[in-house]
């Protein structure tokens, strides 16, 4: 079966679980499935914070395949009707079951002098809806599809990026085998798929997006309790701004590569929770551009990735080389990314100080000999600049911050960003790595200041609200080259079941 044949049968796939659901309301059994995920059927797993699939947090994922309701099976912990949809048994043993999910999030976005141009104020209101169904038939297959809807209007909208406005879409479409051989859990998946086994701004489903931005192909995986290997290989996928049938997996691009893992001893530094992540990864593009030229780029990326607690301590470090070749040419990159956060106090949800430095090469995108200039291949857009006017490429950034509650339920985080360029004779790139024009030939290195505030109000596990706000303060990079300053205020309200 080919990858094209299980996104178009998936609809089908879809209807015919949505028929289900609604004729199997049948008690669930009392047995607790005591395992940590459903795609890890021995008693001890690699942990699931750590797996390579994104955090989950009151049983929520970005990644809704990664969330296990399997408590649901026992009726006595089922509060209210939604809860009766994560659960639904097929069977009466209770091990083919079904998992329905969604998401509606409604958010508004404004942005003044789009593009550090100066020009008329760009007004965004957007809104996301999620649909997603997860047919387990008994421990080692399962199915997962999902189908999702962005809509756009507003005022000085340019070109609507399908990412941002999509009649619909299948976001998500897989099928996963799984086992296990003595105490190593086995997975294999094929079909449309998010992706987020990296650091986070070297490659996530970006959530920023109305759209997630997924992959198509194969990903294989297993785990120890302690160590785990991840093998994938990718094409993204393309998306139309209409229905199903206009998206197309993009065969000029092909992402493939292994990422491990490594639980450390939690002796370490007198008391820790910490892993190291290295990653081999190999990006071919047909059509890359660097300095006005397109053409075929073969990158490499050999990375280390550190990160956990130490005590009050966290850490999120990355060092990452690349190498391979651009239109004949040698490829010779670095990136280093380096966060950690301070908590200052015992509880949890205690006020915390930090800063992250990051260093990304430039040079030699508009010259000759070896190329310079790092790449995040499909990283989170936003960590630099809510308006994406910003990506680690030619790039060093340090930035104090604060994170803290104000009131209950209530997360504040505030930050201080300087930017400069590694190389002044390469020029600023944008997150969708575009360069602006003519800042190339700008001999100051300063690019911006960034100050940056964001609330998080989580209402419930299904209900949150979040506000940003970001004043970008042109530096002489931008400015000699006719760039402006730019404000960008946003809010958006998610619920998801």
């Amino acid at each position: 079966m080919t990858t094209m044949t299980i996104l178009k049968t998936s609809p089908v796939l879809a209807a015919l679980i949505a028929a289900s659901a609604a004729s199997a309301q049948t008690a669930a059994g009392t047995q607790e499935n005591a395992n940590p995920t459903a795609a890890s059927p021995a008693a001890e797993s690699y942990p699931a914070a750590a797996s390579g699939d994104g955090v989950t947090s009151g049983g929520y994922n970005q990644s809704r395949w990664a969330e296990d309701w399997t408590r649901f099976r026992d009726p006595a912990k089922i509060d209210d009707p939604i809860d009766r949809l994560k659960y639904i048994p097929l069977a009466a043993d209770g091990d083919v079951y079904l998992t329905l999910s969604g998401e509606l999030r409604l958010r508004a976005n404004h942005t003044t002098n789009p593009n550090l141009r100066e020009s008329e104020a760009q007004h965004q209101d957007i809104n996301r809806i999620v649909a997603g169904a997860d047919l387990h038939l008994g421990e080692h297959v399962r199915f997962y599809g999902e189908l999702a809807h962005g809509g756009l209007s507003g005022l000085n909208l340019g070109t609507k990026a399908a990412n941002l406005s999509n009649d619909l879409a299948i976001q998500q479409s897989f099928v996963d085998l799984t086992g296990t051989l003595g105490s190593v859990d086995l997975g294999l998946r094929y079909g449309r798929q998010a992706f987020a086994d990296g650091p986070n701004l070297l490659v996530v489903p970006r959530d920023n997006n109305t759209i997630f931005f997924t992959f198509n192909g194969v990903r294989a995986w297993a785990q120890s309790p302690t160590a785990r290997v991840d093998l994938f290989d990718f094409k993204p996928t393309e998306y139309g701004n209409a229905g199903l049938g206009d998206d197309r997996i993009e065969d000029e691009r092909r992402f493939s590569g292994i990422s491990a893992g490594f639980v450390l001893p939690e002796t370490l530094l007198g008391g820790s929770k910490l892993y190291l992540d290295p990653f081999v990864w190999r990006l071919r593009d047909n059509d890359a551009s660097w300095g006005g030229t397109s053409a075929r780029e073969v990158r490499k990326f050999y990375g280390l990735h550190f990160w956990g607690d130490v005590g009050p301590v966290n850490l999120d470090w990355t060092i990452n080389k690349q190498g391979g070749q651009f239109d004949g040419r040698d490829i010779d990159a670095w990136l280093i990314l380096l966060a950690q956060t301070y908590r200052l106090g015992k509880d949890r949800s205690a006020p915390r100080v930090g800063f992250h430095v990051d260093y990304a090469s430039g040079g030699g995108a508009y010259g000759t000999g070896k190329l310079r200039t790092a790449l995040a291949p499909f990283g989170n857009n936003v960590y630099y600049s809510y308006q994406l006017f910003a990506t680690p490429t030619n790039l060093v950034a340090f930035a104090p911050n604060v994170s803290f509650q104000p009131v209950p339920k209530v997360r504040a985080t505030l930050e201080y960003q300087f930017s400069w360029r590694d190389t002044a004779s390469d020029a600023v790139y944008r997150a969708n790595g575009t360069a602006f024009a003519g800042t190339q030939n700008v001999a100051d290195r300063k690019i911006a200041e960034t100050a940056r505030a964001q609330i998080v109000w989580t209402l419930s596990p299904r209900v949150s609200f979040t506000g940003r706000y970001e004043h970008l303060m042109a530096g002489p990079s931008l400015k000699q080259a006719g760039y402006r300053s730019s404000d960008f205020v946003a809010g958006w309200l998610s619920f998801r079941f």
